[in-house]
């Protein structure tokens, strides 16, 4: 870290931070909806299989939980304590933002997590119900907020700038920002994608040791009925956040394609499938084109007209290798996600998921185990092009990243950088132990199912 500037080791540590801390609430908000529809089917049926399966996913949905509040509030802090000037200057409205999700959301769900931890026994199964619903919801509410948040960063609306400090002049002008719907929705979808890989992938595991097969059947059946109309979804709403990219961020879109030159009008802009971008000479050292494919993703037409790098100031270029290829790293892992969805339709199909014949599907399950880490990298990817191809802004066309940065020594944020490492490799390794010990525990099917109901519990 010799000869970074507090400026840099600011960021470094943001991101870090941040793309650890991501990994959890994106589990929680889809997991919480899992849930839901794991207690509800109980509730309607009474089958006690239902009811086990809440039981067993609450338990890695917890784990979640806890290393995401952990993680969570340093990376609020940070606001105050390496941010403070970009933190004064959108404070007015970031803050009330984070406010509302502090009081509207995570209130809610810690108001109500703890019925649905501890209130099993104690309360009747609809309560529970609504409880876990609650809990659900305000997850969601929770990343809407925040998102929103981010959302007005990339488009800031609704009031002006002026001596260093944003102006609000509509709330309502702000909340709905040209990128909110895009960047919410891709996101809260993202969370559900992610989470019915995880419930899919470690379900296939299951299957695939032909332990609890036709148990864990079921919850890889709904995980996959869900992804099968997920994943198209989550590739139509990326493309939309492509198409807000090229309108309001087209620094971001030209590094993102890494293309230099703005195509003349009736010329078409070729799509990089790879290339190695050099800065230095301004073009690349050699690339991989799909003729028309950039001016048809972007324009809709054959030769629509997509503003190149050059045309940017270069104080005003976001970082374009690292956007390159992240953005490719994304699309790979959506598609390869698409594609096995393709797979798993066509394998229920054919008769191929039943007990006695889905642990002998050995390379689809192996696949959806794989699909477990595939789908984190493609939302880390995600999130790396839409930071990082924001820059050099912290606040898009009002405020430069180096502007927004607490005056701090090098040498101070740069040992927090290790102890933030240290702590959360920490917590890192403890998870895994603690969800191993679950996943090789297993369902509990033969615990005592006491549950009241207006004085009446039972087994079926």
């Amino acid at each position: 870290m010799d000869g970074m500037t507090h400026i840099t080791l600011s960021r470094l540590q943001f991101a870090f931070t941040a793309l650890f801390h991501i990994l959890w609430p994106a589990f929680i908000v889809g997991a919480s909806i899992f849930l839901v529809v794991f207690e509800t089917l109980w509730v309607k049926t009474r089958n006690v299989k239902y009811y086990c399966h809440a039981r067993f996913w609450t338990r890695i949905f917890l784990l979640n939980v806890a290393v995401g509040v952990a993680t969570g509030i340093p990376m609020e802090f940070q606001f105050g304590t390496n941010w403070n000037l970009f933190s004064q200057a959108g404070g007015d409205f970031l803050g009330s933002m984070l406010g509302f999700e502090a009081a509207m959301a995570f209130m809610l769900e810690a108001s109500f997590l703890g019925i649905m931890v501890f209130g099993w026994k104690r309360v009747s199964p609809k309560m529970h119900l609504l409880a876990t619903f609650m809990v659900a919801f305000g997850a969601s509410l929770s990343a809407f907020w925040i998102m929103v948040a981010n959302s007005w960063m990339h488009t800031p609306r609704g009031g002006y700038f002026e001596k260093g400090k944003f102006i609000i002049t509509s709330n309502f002008d702000a909340i709905f920002s040209p990128d909110m719907f895009w960047g919410v929705s891709h996101m809260w979808v993202a969370c559900l994608e992610i989470s019915l890989f995880v419930i899919g992938g470690l379900s296939a595991w299951f299957i695939l040791k032909k332990r609890n097969t036709d148990f864990f059947l079921t919850s890889f059946k709904i995980a996959a009925a869900a992804a099968i109309l997920i994943t198209p979804l989550q590739i139509w709403l990326g493309d939309g956040s492509g198409l807000s990219a090229f309108k309001y961020q087209p620094g971001k879109l030209a590094a993102m394609e890494s293309h230099w030159d703005t195509n003349p009008p009736g010329v078409p802009a070729p799509w990089h499938i790879a290339a190695w971008p050099d800065t230095r000479s301004e073009r690349n050292y050699w690339q991989v084109d799909i003729p028309y494919g950039l001016s048809l993703i972007t324009t809709r037409s054959l030769t629509g007209q997509v503003q190149g790098l050059k045309d940017i100031p270069p104080a005003d270029r976001p970082p374009i290798v690292i956007n390159f290829y992240a953005f490719r790293v994304m699309i790979a892992a959506g598609f390869g996600l698409f594609a096995l969805m393709l797979w798993t339709m066509w394998a229920w199909y054919r008769g191929r998921l039943r007990p006695d014949t889905a642990p002998a599907q050995r390379a689809l399950m192996r696949c959806w185990i794989a699909g477990i880490p595939a789908g984190y990298i493609a939302m880390e990817t995600g999130w790396i092009v839409r930071e990082v191809g924001r820059q050099p802004w912290v606040i898009y066309g009002l405020m430069r990243t180096s502007e927004g940065a607490s005056e701090l020594p090098a040498s101070a944020v740069g040992a927090s950088i290790l102890v933030f490492s240290s702590v959360y490799a920490l917590l890192f390794i403890l998870f895994l132990a603690f969800t191993w010990t679950v996943i090789k525990k297993g369902p509990d099917l033969a615990g005592p199912l006491e549950v009241p109901d207006g004085g009446k519990g039972g087994r079926k």
